[in-house]
């Protein structure tokens, strides 16, 4: 399986309706689907589908068509994702009708072909299974931690400062888990 890193962007005309489509990480969907409906008030349709892992390591997926017939859009987006083996990825298309119908397989064709343009264009990496992580610091260890961090590259999803020290939350793949045991060994 594969995932994308970054947000990446291509765009699609067919019948002088125009497909733009963008492909982020899943933790970005909402707040990105929110601004692209705030960007394009005029496009007729934002298409959406997904594909991520849940708490217990199952996939979920779901799909909008956003008013364009049952199927026809949400579906082949998403048929996309699972041909491209993309997990914890979510990918959007903002549509603006030209005037000429596409007919219900013109949109099955034109909608896949503009997931597969932006899916072609990403820049993809490994999936490494990742889970929770809760780690606290006494404040003298704050410095060796962070560059402990930064030479693995780990990213800290969050922290709050506690009177003894700072709580991080991370996600930690096992060899980075494994890794972080044998330096906090190496402190004792």
């Amino acid at each position: 399986m594969q995932q994308v890193s970054d947000t990446f962007t291509a765009t699609y005309e067919v019948k002088r309706s125009t497909f733009t489509s963008y492909i982020l990480p899943w933790l970005q969907f909402t707040e990105t689907l929110q601004r692209l409906k705030a960007e394009h008030p005029k496009a007729n349709h934002i298409v959406w589908a997904y594909r991520h892992l849940n708490d217990y390591g199952q996939i979920v997926e779901n799909s909008s068509d956003d008013g364009e017939p049952k199927g026809c859009a949400g579906n082949p987006t998403l048929a996309q994702l699972r041909g491209a083996e993309l997990i914890n990825t979510a990918l959007l298309t903002v549509r603006y009708f030209g005037g000429i119908k596409l007919g219900t397989g013109g949109m099955v064709k034109a909608y896949s072909e503009a997931a597969k343009r932006v899916i072609d264009s990403a820049n993809t990496e490994p999936f490494v299974q990742k889970s929770a992580h809760t780690l606290h610091v006494p404040y003298p260890l704050i410095k060796r931690y962070k560059h402990f961090f930064k030479t693995h590259g780990i990213m800290e999803q969050k922290r709050e400062f506690t009177p003894e020290g700072v709580t991080w939350y991370l996600e930690l793949s096992e060899p980075e888990r494994a890794a972080l045991s044998a330096f906090e060994t190496s402190l004792l």
